[in-house]
């Protein structure tokens, strides 16, 4: 039987949203590099944070990006915990009750988004230092109040998410989260679990596409100047579409068997792991847009595909493919649930054999396998908007309420075969659920965009709260989760740097200085306590990102450096060094960093980088522009 929602958060936790800091930095133009954080004991401020420096060049005229509401941080910019009465606490610091239940104090005086809930229906106060805060209207917030310890948005206080609607890297600075709005976030690598129905062989492929696959091989002069113990470059490959003039979004890749997939524009195309040679491509009768972070388990997946070649257009068409083979399978429109169901900025999700297509207000679900759909919009007053899919199928819903600036959204673990759900949790009024750090274990993000505060909850089996994340003064996080948030048809799942196991949740921090000296650690989090276990180093002069986790260890991702290559490396549960696994050659590390928007993904041995979105400025440049690249041993 479905349970009913639980209650709201305890008091305390980690990443309560805080309101900016007054003074704090204005956050960069796209592609600036971040400006320094404010000092953690002055209240946060109403702006966006900054956004890191993105990877590569991004291409020309990428797409626009909804603007970030003005004067108001970017979701995910940490915030610091609350000031004394009267004054406006800082990035980072934790964030006062809602606007229900008036706050004492700043600090521990204010009420979480969890405990100091009334109720998970009636009107709640307003959540505390790390609580989530509200985002977009329906969606849920945690409850609880924050805790104390002025500077120190971590140490008793819930984790702030501050921050525009589309910021999308989130940070967390003494305990809070900020994320950065702008093109910065589209620049960061995004890892995806590798799939494959069939263990990859090692042997070159046969060409059996339409003939514009070839000359994909590896380039002798890319492995000349490759130093003992650094991988080989596999091959590198260059764009051979001729693209609309603002470029196309890449989706994938995805590893199935001995083939390598990705989708841009009006084609899906697979290339052979080991030479990089185009085995098949599938034609599309329009624009790709919308694809799911996992396949099934044989290596089948369900695509978007636009209803038509014009600008007024619909994402509401889905085709299943075979990535193994390169064959379409069945194909429907999404069916509309009623007038207002717009098929506007939908999200994919596969968990088993159901795919799910989440939108504003409406979802439906299909079998992968055949196509039938299983469920649809539920009856009630919440409607899930996004997915997380993979072991387990969550969902993201919001309520309708009396007042859209302040939401009310729910969480839910529901059945793939009937859409009927397990457990609800509802956190605190005003709090919105962004993204699903992990999913077994389930790791939630929820923000609060009026009040520009982030919290990060830990939730048990049976849908109850386990812990809210509550992280060290001074520590800055930085998750990537792409361009924009769930709400504007980006996936509820896909994050870059967090990973998690039973009992610990691991979180890469945002970089500490500029210049070749960059470099960052990955902090372990006690999911039964939501305290910090350990802190470990990324290798000197590089940054780290975990992608997900690996035979009981971390997988990380050690972004090229300056004259420095990247790689692939592990990091055990206990902590320590990281130990690499593939070391990419230093030869060739301005180009491994030049991918716009990369997309990393590690499988048998080999790893891939794959540019995120493909523009240039002309059709010659176009044609230059390096869209994968492949090491191996």
């Amino acid at each position: 039987m479905t349970q009913p929602p639980s209650q709201q958060p305890p008091q305390g936790g980690f990443g309560a949203p805080q309101d900016p800091p007054q003074g704090s930095p204005q956050p960069a133009a796209p592609g600036q590099p971040p400006q320094s954080q404010p000092p953690q004991s002055q209240p946060p401020q109403s702006q966006p944070p900054q956004s890191q420096p993105p990877q590569g060049q991004p291409p020309a005229q990428p797409p626009q990006m909804p603007a970030a509401p003005p004067a108001q941080p970017g979701y995910g910019y940490p915030q610091q915990p609350g000031q004394a009465p009267g004054q406006a606490p800082g990035y980072g610091y934790p964030q006062q009750p809602g606007p229900y239940a008036q706050q004492p104090g700043p600090y521990g005086q204010q009420p979480g988004p969890y405990a100091q809930q009334p109720g998970p229906y009636g009107q709640q106060p307003q959540p505390g230092y790390g609580y989530p805060q509200q985002q977009y209207p329906g969606t849920p917030i945690p409850g609880g109040p924050g805790g104390t310890g002025a500077g120190n948005p971590f140490k008793g206080k819930p984790v702030v998410i501050i921050g525009a609607a589309v910021a999308a890297a989130i940070v967390i600075a003494g305990g809070v989260f900020l994320a950065t709005s702008g093109g910065d976030d589209d620049k960061k690598p995004v890892a995806h679990a590798s799939t494959d129905g069939k263990a990859p062989s090692g042997s070159p492929s046969v060409d059996e596409g339409d003939g514009n696959g070839d000359g994909r091989q590896a380039d002798d002069d890319l492995n000349a100047g490759r130093k003992p113990g650094e991988a080989k470059v596999l091959w590198l490959q260059k764009n051979d579409v001729d693209l609309p003039r603002n470029g196309a979004d890449v989706y994938g890749p995805w590893v199935v068997g001995d083939t390598v997939v990705k989708g841009m524009y009006r084609a899906v195309s697979g290339y052979s792991v080991a030479d990089g040679k185009q085995k098949w491509t599938l034609k599309l009768p329009a624009d790709m847009c919308a694809a799911p972070l996992q396949t099934t388990t044989d290596g089948k997946i369900v695509i978007g595909v636009k209803n038509g070649t014009t600008d007024k257009a619909d994402c509401s068409d889905l085709q299943m493919i075979d990535l193994n083979t390169g064959k379409a399978g069945w194909k429907k429109s999404i069916k509309k649930n009623g007038i207002w169901d717009m098929m506007s900025d939908i999200s994919l999700a596969i968990s088993g054999d159901t795919v799910t297509v989440g939108r504003t207000s409406n979802s439906n679900a299909y079998r992968v396998s055949d196509g039938k759909e299983l469920f649809g919009k539920p009856a009630g007053n919440c409607q899930p908007f996004a997915f997380a899919g993979g072991p387990k199928l969550i969902a993201a819903a919001s309520c309708r309420t009396d007042d859209i600036d302040n939401p009310q959204h729910q969480i839910q673990e529901i059945d793939p075969a009937t859409g009927k759900p397990k457990w609800t949790y509802r956190p605190a009024r005003g709090w919105e659920i962004d993204r699903v750090y992990s999913v077994s274990p389930l790791v939630v993000s929820l923000t609060q965009s009026e009040k520009k505060k982030w919290s990060i909850l830990a939730i048990k089996e049976n849908g109850t709260l386990r812990s809210q994340l509550v992280g060290d003064k001074g520590d800055k996080f930085a998750p990537d989760c792409g361009s924009a948030f769930a709400i504007f048809g980006k996936s509820l799942d896909g994050c870059v740097g967090v990973a998690a196991d039973a009992n610990t949740f691991y979180m890469s921090t945002e970089p500490d200085s500029s210049g070749t000296a960059r470099t960052n650690k990955v902090v372990a989090f006690n999911l039964n306590t939501g305290k910090p276990k350990w802190k470990a180093a990324a290798p000197a002069e590089q940054t780290v990102k975990p992608l997900r986790m690996e035979g009981g260890n971390v997988l990380l991702y050690v972004e090229a450096g300056y004259n420095k290559g990247g790689g692939i490396a592990t990091l055990a549960p206990t902590g320590g060094a990281p130990q690499m696994l593939l070391r990419h050659p230093e030869s060739t590390s301005q180009i491994e960093s030049s991918f716009y928007n990369a997309k990393i993904v590690y499988a048998d041995g080999r790893s891939f980088i794959a540019s995120g979105r493909v523009s240039a400025s002309n059709d010659k440049e176009e044609l230059e522009t390096k869209t994968m690249m492949a090491f191996g041993k």
